[in-house]
């Protein structure tokens, strides 16, 4: 475990990320888009409507979960 306080968890991993940044970017930066993912961070539920605003911070945890839609 790293004791940089520049990380986030996220699905149990711990990432290293430039902070402070958004919910929106920081999904963009691990390669998802932001409208197809589910996030619960620090044990609430975020709402893509809300990712833009919400910024991280160092220690914060989150689960992310990608929506699938069939057909």
């Amino acid at each position: 475990m790293s004791d940089s306080p520049q990380s986030v968890t996220a699905n149990g991993r711990e990432i290293a990320t430039g902070l402070p940044v958004s919910l929106h970017d920081f999904l963009k930066a691990q390669g998802m888009l932001p409208r197809s993912v589910v996030v619960e961070l620090n044990g609430e539920a975020i709402t893509p409507s809300e990712f833009a605003e919400r910024q991280l911070k160092a220690g914060d945890s989150m689960e992310i979960v990608k929506v699938v839609a069939g057909g």
